[in-house]
């Protein structure tokens, strides 16, 4: 009997070490990815460079371009008010879906000489997140963001928006320069590995980064820009850096705008009144109007029009129902739903493009450069009236429905430029307003920096401040990361929606 249960005992060890010998073959899966390739990171990092829905809220109602008469989960910029659902979009999005993945790569081809230009895109992508949430936040984790996974630090520590700058018009200069078109180059979504275009991308960047400056630090602001225009920068919609959507990524403004807040949000009375009394064709490009609409689904094609004297903006700070009210007093009747919209089958499609950095703005920030006499090749109203050409130009990319005739747009150019001497950067900063359209990010940055448009602030009664000129921290990181926003706020200033970041002055 002894000898049967050492027999099979040792029969048990010998199937148990065989077992073991095998498990880590049984327990591996052939198909699974074990890592990612970097460059399918940066394809991520830049699809989700595209702003985020949150800016219909807040970012482009502050600049009066765009607003809804909703309460609810609609509230932010038509009544000055926090809404802490979209107020935090931009920190989400840029965070979790840009810098953690070009952190992946800059870490991943650091030490590879085979990928530097992998690397240098990255750090091009990334330096424009930190630039939208520092616009955004002001002081914000930079150094330390976004690299929980790679060094585990999950309580990174808040930088001052000065260092931040200084850091992201290093990182944009260093990274344009490095660029190599005699290297290895791979394909991308953005510019399809053209490394040409991917420098004057980081050269453009780099000028909106200086420019950003020019109300609180000169000197650098100056250098930067000059650094940038020699450097070389977007001045034809070729060049344009273009976040394509379709079926499969789509447009987010596009998404809701088509989907149950399609009839929600309209073009805002500023915007509108704006073009109309400068006769811009580009209006009747951008808006749609239904006719006599008395609701969403009366909002139909036969009750559409685009003429631009038929276009009526929504005011400032109109509640639900102050507009139904107003709108009987429109042409053809109806009510809010009658008021003039974006084109949601036009602009505002699901697979509209977003245009992260265009030859128009380009063209305009030089323009406001050479009036500084931070460069000394060409000259302003040059600069100026290239702006506005590329901009009309640009709306054929929306759709071909969207296209702004060339005598049309000769037309209005002849009609600004006399305008322009003793003008120019009400000038220049108006065409900007109006080119950076449906980027709010950008037009909000810029309204900010420059004071113009000469907007009015919102009238709405109940607002808890005349203007935003930051958004509030996100919920969960004063909960978590309590000791470093504390400090952050101790140093910037309460945490409130006029509380200015360091550049606006």
């Amino acid at each position: 009997m002894k000898k049967i249960y050492i027999t099979v005992l040792a029969l048990s060890l010998i199937v148990m070490s065989s077992c073991d010998s095998g498990f880590d073959d049984l327990n591996t899966s052939k198909t699974g990815a074990t890592s990612l390739n970097p460059a399918l990171l940066l394809n991520n990092a830049i699809i989700n460079s595209s702003p985020h829905q949150g800016q219909l809220n807040f970012e482009l109602g502050i600049v009066q371009q765009l607003i809804s008469p909703n309460t609810g989960v609609l509230e932010g910029a038509n009544f000055n008010k926090n809404n802490p659902n979209s107020s935090i979009q931009n920190w989400q999005g840029y965070y979790r879906n840009v810098i953690k993945y070009t952190a992946d790569i800059i870490e991943r081809t650091s030490q590879d000489p085979a990928r530097t230009n992998l690397l240098n895109k990255a750090r091009i992508i990334q330096a424009y997140a930190f630039m939208v949430i520092t616009d955004t936040y002001g002081s914000i984790p930079y150094e330390e963001g976004g690299k929980g996974f790679i060094d585990q630090n999950f309580f990174p520590v808040y930088q001052n928006q000065q260092s931040i700058y200084q850091g992201v018009i290093e990182e944009l200069k260093g990274a344009s320069d490095a660029l190599d078109p005699g290297l290895p180059v791979e394909n991308d979504v953005l510019f399809a590995g053209d490394i040409a275009k991917w420098k004057k991308f980081g050269y453009s960047l780099l000028l909106r980064a200086g420019m950003r400056l020019s109300e609180v630090d000169q000197n650098l602001a100056q250098t930067t820009v000059a650094a940038a225009f020699a450097g070389g920068v977007i001045l034809v919609n070729a060049d344009n850096a273009i976040v394509k959507h379709d079926g499969n990524y789509v447009n987010n403004v596009g998404n809701v705008l088509n989907g149950t807040e399609a009839a929600n949000f309209y073009l805002a009375k500023p915007f509108v009144d704006a073009l109309k009394t400068n006769v811009d064709p580009r209006l009747s490009s951008i808006a749609v109007r239904y006719v006599g609409a008395n609701s969403g689904p009366a909002q139909v094609a036969g009750v559409a029009t685009t003429a631009p004297d038929n276009q009526y903006g929504l005011t400032m700070g109109s509640t639900d129902g102050e507009a139904d009210i107003s709108g009987a007093t429109l042409p053809g009747g109806g009510t809010r739903y009658a008021y003039s919209q974006v084109d949601r089958n036009r602009l505002a499609k699901r697979t509209s493009p977003l245009f992260l950095v265009t030859a128009a703005q380009s063209n305009l920030l030089l323009a406001e450069a050479r009036f500084r006499g931070w460069i000394n090749t060409g000259t302003a109203v040059e600069y100026f009236t290239k702006g506005i050409i590329a901009h009309m130009d640009q709306m054929a990319s929306y759709d071909a429905a969207a296209a702004v005739a060339a005598g049309a747009r000769d037309t209005y150019v002849a009609s600004r430029v006399p305008l322009f001497g003793g003008n120019e950067l009400k000038e220049i900063n108006y065409e900007y307003w109006i080119a950076s359209f449906l980027n709010g990010q950008e037009g909000w940055a810029n309204f900010r920096r420059s004071a113009f448009p000469a907007l009015a602030p919102n009238p709405f009664p109940g607002r808890t401040v005349e203007w935003i000129t930051r958004l509030p921290y996100p919920p969960s990181e004063l909960l978590v990361n309590s000791t470093n926003v504390q400090a952050a706020i101790g140093e910037q200033g309460p945490d409130a929606l006029d509380t200015k970041v360091w550049w606006d002055k």
